[in-house]
């Protein structure tokens, strides 16, 4: 259940009106890495782990509602920046559009080069945001990420706070409205408090790597090939133990071709880089798929199911 408080968590103001960077905040409004797309993100992976992972539910969820009042706040500044601008292009409308964009208004060339960059927005709008990035490119479900796997769909997150964090650092190049500044500071910030939050949820998952379950095949998964010609770049990426557990290592392949070559296209090849034991990890991914199905099968008769139990339900109080 939702209900809507009219003040937004952040004190948005502008100084005055910028049709030009209300439409490139539009990016953050129905854009691809905008506000939009994090709250149905974390809104959406949230109903899978419901029951079987609780914390993880009020998490996202919480996440998510906060997401939903940065678009208001972004919505709002979009609405702000525009402020006056339906006059300006009813003005322009009933004059000569090339006579006006040779005036010396700089309100009137602001909001006439703005319609020219993006007609819809300031045609269509009315004054207020639109569910467009900031070329007019339409909102869609595709932008949200939810693979059913909180091990996958923690990586998402972080990645979307990520994206969102750059976009609001590459947002501040382009205003010098301290108001706005401020605004988009605290946006850019709470990105990274989100980032930490699903980072120390991934962490409580064990085992979390690789993501979802199966081990992958281990002729291959130490393995680094050199697929570029010219000096070479080296690190914990390619050599030496890197992020593998002690005892294990990189198998650095320095000439690709001859390798598929006298492995008879990977026929022949074998694990290097570590000793792991082929059986005891096919037993280890089949338990932990048992062990997924378990948690997830948590707390579902199958039947008569509800999804919320209100006070007094059951002579409870």
């Amino acid at each position: 259940m939702f209900q809507h408080i009219k003040d937004l968590q952040f004190n948005a103001r502008v100084s005055g009106p910028d049709p030009r960077f209300a439409n490139m905040l539009l990016d953050q409004f129905g854009g691809g890495n905008g506000e939009l797309k994090a709250a149905m993100q974390y809104f959406v992976q949230a109903f899978g782990c419901r029951r079987a992972y609780p914390d993880k539910y009020d998490l996202l969820m919480d996440v998510a509602t906060e997401e939903f009042s940065h678009l208001e706040i972004v919505g709002a500044t979009i609405t702000m920046l525009l402020e006056g601008t339906a006059p300006e292009l009813k003005a322009a409308a009933e004059g000569n559009l090339v006579a006006a964009m040779g005036a010396r208004s700089v309100k009137k060339n602001d909001v006439i080069a703005q319609a020219m960059d993006n007609p819809r927005f300031l045609i269509e709008s009315g004054g207020g945001p639109m569910v467009t990035d900031s070329r007019g490119v339409p909102w869609t479900g595709a932008f949200v990420n939810a693979n059913g796997d909180l091990s996958v769909d923690m990586r998402s997150n972080i990645g979307a706070e990520s994206r969102a964090k750059i976009v609001y650092e590459n947002l501040l190049k382009f205003t010098d409205d301290p108001y706005v500044q401020d605004t988009l500071k605290f946006l850019m910030t709470r990105e990274i408090a989100h980032f930490q939050q699903f980072l120390a949820a991934l962490e409580t998952i064990q085992p979390n790597f690789p993501p979802a379950v199966m081990q992958g095949d281990l002729r291959f998964t130490h393995t680094y090939f050199n697929m570029s010609h010219g000096e070479d770049a080296r690190g914990p990426w390619n050599e030496g133990q890197g992020p593998w557990p002690e005892g294990e290592q990189w198998e650095y392949v320095e000439d690709p071709v001859a390798q598929v070559e006298s492995s008879i296209g990977q026929d022949e090849k074998e694990p290097e880089g570590h000793d792991r034991d082929p059986k005891a990890t096919a037993r280890f991914e089949k338990q932990l798929a048992k062990d997924r199905s378990t948690e997830l099968a948590a707390g579902s008769t199958g039947k008569n199911l509800q999804w919320s139990m209100y006070v007094g339900m059951n002579g409870e109080e």
